[in-house]
């Protein structure tokens, strides 16, 4: 797969969300640290899942340029669940629509680049089978 714009910006986006998750991991691990935890167990498993998260999203980063379909698809069912996130945080009791959004639109633009390197990737397929 040739690495055009969209391309690399998907795969981009997609390492600077990992990197996100290791700066999320790095603060839940402080707020442990400084006792700023009610259940301890919880936040370790919440900080293993994170780290987990991350180096999916890493690996969907790599796998992105390199043509590989499970790297999109991945990464697509990633954006879905951060969707979900951003959903979750705009809605219910503790509420924060800011928040929501700024989890959203990175998701969102995310989730159109991967879906139009998907596409391209099927097209050359079905050009490459003629």
């Amino acid at each position: 797969m040739h690495k055009d714009g969209i391309t690399r910006t998907a795969a981009t986006l997609l390492a600077l969300e990992a990197f996100g998750l290791v700066m999320l991991t790095a603060w839940q691990v402080i707020a442990m640290l400084s006792g700023d935890t009610e259940a301890i167990t919880t936040a370790i498993a919440l900080a293993v899942l994170t780290v987990i998260g991350a180096f999916a999203l890493a690996a969907f980063a790599v796998a992105v340029p390199r043509g590989a379909s499970w790297g999109r698809s991945g990464g697509i069912v990633a954006q879905l669940l951060i969707l979900a996130v951003a959903l979750g945080a705009a809605t219910g009791e503790f509420a924060h629509p800011l928040v929501a959004v700024g989890i959203a639109l990175p998701a969102l633009v995310t989730f159109i680049a991967l879906v139009l390197v998907a596409w391209r990737a099927g097209r050359g397929r079905d050009a490459a089978s003629l």
